[in-house]
Order: structure tokens, then C-alpha cells, then sequence
């Protein structure tokens, strides 16, 4: 799913961080860059609309409606899922962020051969979750390259990946199949609970049009009903069949509001969909299996680059002049809490032609930034313990604001690290310097960016960072 705006709004999933995690409804954490066209057939649509109404398949129809459950990020909570489906003898598809196995709240690599064991697939979903379409060819190759190659030498066979956020063009279609992989999942594309999607197909066709961008429903949150889940398979079986991915994040209570559904809610589910697979009027398959397909080999994605020498701007793309869809090439959009940040680009910028201009309402705790995309170390300066770094950038705003910073650690699991003193507001472009205390050991990149934490309004451009050594 491709689309050429950079409104960053409803959900998709949360970064990796143990403390004041970097994503709210912004993302990137957040990020679902959704494309409501309407190119369902009439015929869709009447269908869509009777089955609303309680025009449900025939009982013992046949099974040419296929469902695939799939899980994205790696969630430990997700153990409950597979527990319900295992009892049930439903299987599904883990897409797995790699640089999270192992984490806090995540999953490690024996649930993986656990879960593989009792039937499911484990799939690709990056290495550190960027959008990338944001990034560098290289970071982005290396992003969905070594995800599938670190998979592989875990013994799992890998051949389907998800799109962080669903953010996808082209070219990133392109290094998928480079990479490796059969196919690539994207999110809303067909229809969902939202009413904007009524004109959308009920579900995929099988195979798909383009393996390496499948339809698929917006993700399952917390607003989905036990029919709104049911919806998405009888309103397939009533359009004529095809395929339906359903998306989950978390199943939990009191974790992320919006990506969770409960286990109850889950366990209801799965239940009436075991059912409906008993009756035979679905089959129920992971997407390797509707796919098909050979494990293709393990590619290895590009080297990191050298960091450059001191005295260099680490800052990749500073003044923000260089866009990929609208959208600065090596930065992303974060935040944490409760809050509504809007990011758009603006002219003229303190320099050059472009500044980012962050605009947050209802602000009730949490935060919102831009800063450079938490990645491999394409985009992300590269940081050394020990060493101090100076950061400086220019900004104009309605609210006060600070330097907020984050580290990588592992294979890509990125982390809060600190914060400098709030500087006030300011009407006019005003520069703003801090040099950061020593970056902590295990540490191996750093991303950081201008924060608001109330209403207001931040525009922000020329970012610098220096590293002044040990």
C-alpha cells in the first residue's frame, strides 16, 4: 500500500523500550499510512452490505473462504494467543521484529521454536520495525535482509514479511523479493469495522494479485467487537470467498489501549472460527500456505557504513531538504502517551527550503518529537561508549521544548536514555545547544530530537551532532 502523504495517524504498533516508549498515535511507533480507494466491484458491495444486515453463508458452503491469523512484533502476550489456538488446532503466522526477540514484554527464541513446533509460521517483519520507505535503499535492504537472515539461522524456515506501519512502494516491493521472501503483507486494503472502507473488497483474491503486496483489513484493536471479527470472514463468505488476514498486536489487559484485544474476546473467536473450519466453510491456513512457494536462500543485507571522522555532522539529511513522499528521508515521528501530534513539512525553513512542523492537541501526558528513523545505523548516528556528543538545532515554538534522547542496543532494540533541561518557547528561529553525558556501554547508536509535552505548536530544522570523544 503506497501513497504519497505524510499524515501519520492511527495505530500499527509500538517500539521497542523498556521506559517511556518512543511511539503514541504519531508513530513511528504509530504509523499507518492508510489508501481508501474505492475499487470494489458493485458486486462486493451489495454483498458486504446484506451480510451486515444478517445475510450469513450457507451453512456447509464450500470452503473457498481461507482466514489467516497473523500476529505482528513478537509480543510475549501473544503466547496466549498461540495457547488458544494450539487447543483449538488453528495455526498462524508470527511476523517477528528481530532486534526486539529476547526483550522485555517480548518474545524470546524458544517461544519461537515452541511456536514453530506446534504448527505455526514465523515470519519477517524487519530488524529494529522502521518505515521504510523513509529510509536509505541500503538501510531499507538491510532492515528486511538481515531480519530474514537472522530467522533462517534460528532454523525457521522464512519466506513471508509484513510491512512495518504498512508503509511500502515499489522499490521497497522490489528488495522484498530481493531479500528472499514469497511474499509481503500490507494493512487496509480491504474492508474493515471503519465505515470509510465500505467500498473496499471484502477480502484478498487467492492467489493474490501482487504476492508482494496482499490485501488485508486495518490491523485489530481495541475497538473490534466478537462481530466485527466474525464480520470480516461471513462478509468474505458472502462476497463469493477469497482471502482474509487478520492482524492482532496484543492479546492482554492493561497494555497498549488501542493494539489489544482481551483473550476472552480472542479465545471467542477463535472458538466460532474453529467451529466454522469443523463445518467446512473455511479453512484456515497460514500465509505460507496459501502463498506456496519454496524457501528461497538467505541474503545478506549491505554493511553498516563507518561512522565518519570527528568533526563530522553525524546528522544524516540535517536540513531536511531531501523527501521521500513527502516525508524527510531519515527521520521519523515519535512520541509516548496521551496526545495528538500532526507533522508536516513547511517552507520556507531556516535554511533551504524545508523545516518539520509538529502541531500537539490533546495533550495530557507523554510527548511528540521528530528525530532521526531508529534503525540500523543507515540513518541513526552511530554512537560509541564513552564518548559525549553535542547536539544543537534550530527551532521556533509555541511551548517549551528539549532535547530527548535514545540509544540502540543488541541487534537494533532501541532504548530511552536521557533528557536535557527545558529551553522556553520562541517566536523567532532560535538555536538551541546541549552535549549529552557519556553514551552508557553496550550502546551502539544514538537518536534523539526537540520535544513538546503540552499543546502547542514546534518548527524545527538544521539538526548537528558532534562527537567530542571519550
Amino acid at each position: 500500500m503506497s501513497t504519497t502523504s505524510q499524515q501519520r495517524g492511527t495505530s500499527e504498533s509500538s517500539l521497542g523500550g523498556p521506559t517511556r516508549p518512543t511511539a503514541n498515535g504519531a508513530g513511528p511507533g504509530r504509523l499507518l499510512r492508510k489508501r481508501w480507494t474505492a475499487f470494489g466491484s458493485s458486486t462486493l458491495l451489495v454483498a458486504g452490505l446484506l451480510a451486515a444486515v444478517g445475510f450469513a453463508a450457507p451453512a456447509h458452503a464450500a470452503a473457498n473462504t481461507v482466514v489467516s491469523l497473523t500476529f505482528d512484533d513478537g509480543n510475549a502476550d501473544q503466547l496466549t494467543a498461540e495457547a488458544t489456538m494450539k487447543s483449538l488446532g488453528l495455526s498462524g503466522t508470527f511476523f517477528i521484529t528481530t532486534g526486539w526477540i529476547g526483550q522485555p514484554t517480548y518474545l524470546t527464541t524458544a517461544n519461537l521454536q515452541q511456536i514453530a513446533a506446534d504448527g505455526n509460521e514465523i515470519g519477517g517483519h524487519t530488524v529494529t520495525h522502521p518505515d521504510l520507505v523513509s529510509l536509505t535503499a541500503a538501510e531499507s535492504t538491510r532492515q528486511i535482509c538481515d531480519g530474514r537472515v537472522a530467522l533462517m539461522n534460528m532454523g525457521f524456515k522464512v519466506t513471508s514479511f509484513a510491512y512495518p506501519f504498512a508503509s511500502e512502494d515499489p522499490a521497497t516491493e522490489a528488495l522484498v523479493k530481493q531479500c528472499g521472501f514469497n511474499s509481503a503483507r500490507g494493512l487496509g486494503d480491504t474492508s474493515s469495522p471503519d465505515p470509510s472502507t465500505a467500498t473496499l473488497p471484502a477480502a484478498d483474491t487467492i492467489p493474490p494479485a501482487n504476492p508482494y503486496i496482499t490485501a488485508a483489513p486495518d490491523e485489530v484493536d481495541s475497538t473490534w467487537t466478537l462481530q466485527n471479527l466474525e464480520d470480516q470472514v461471513t462478509h468474505a463468505q458472502s462476497a463469493g470467498g477469497g482471502w482474509v488476514q487478520l492482524t492482532f498486536h496484543h492479546i492482554a489487559v492493561g497494555t497498549d489501549p488501542t493494539l489489544t484485544i482481551t483473550p476472552t474476546l480472542f479465545s471467542q473467536f477463535a472458538t466460532w472460527l474453529a467451529q466454522q473450519k469443523t463445518a467446512g466453510t473455511v479453512a484456515v491456513q497460514t500465509v505460507d500456505q496459501v502463498i506456496g512457494g519454496t524457501q528461497q536462500p538467505a541474503v545478506q543485507g549491505p554493511a553498516v557504513p563507518p561512522p565518519p571522522p570527528l568533526g563530522t555532522n553525524l546528522i544524516q539529511n540535517p536540513s531536511l531538504e531531501t523527501l521521500v513522499n513527502t516525508i524527510p528521508q531519515c527521520w521519523a515521528a515519535g512520541g509516548y502517551g496521551t496526545n495528538t501530534p500532526a507533522f508536516s513539512v513547511v517552507t520556507p525553513g531556516h535554511t533551504g527550503t524545508n523545516a518539520e512542523q509538529l502541531t500537539v492537541t490533546g495533550a495530557v501526558s507523554g510527548d511528540a518529537k521528530l528525530l532521526p528513523a531508529l534503525d540500523l545505523g543507515g540513518c541513526s548516528p552511530t554512537g560509541i561508549p564513552g564518548h559525549t556528543y553535542q547536539l544543537k538545532a534550530w527551532y521556533k515554538s509555541t511551548a517549551a521544548t528539549q532535547f530527548e534522547l535514545y540509544y540502540r542496543i543488541g541487534n537494533g532494540y532501541w532504548t530511552y536514555w536521557t533528557a536535557s533541561p527545558l529551553v522556553a518557547a520562541a517566536a523567532n528561529w532560535t538555536q538551541t545547544t546541549w552535549t549529552t553525558p557519556p553514551l552508557p556501554a553496550g550502546a551502539s547508536g544514538i537518536s534523539w530530537g526537540l520535544n513538546i509535552q503540552t499543546n502547542g505548536t514546534i518548527t524545527t530544522d538544521d539538526y548537528e551532532m558532534y562527537d567530542n570523544g571519550a
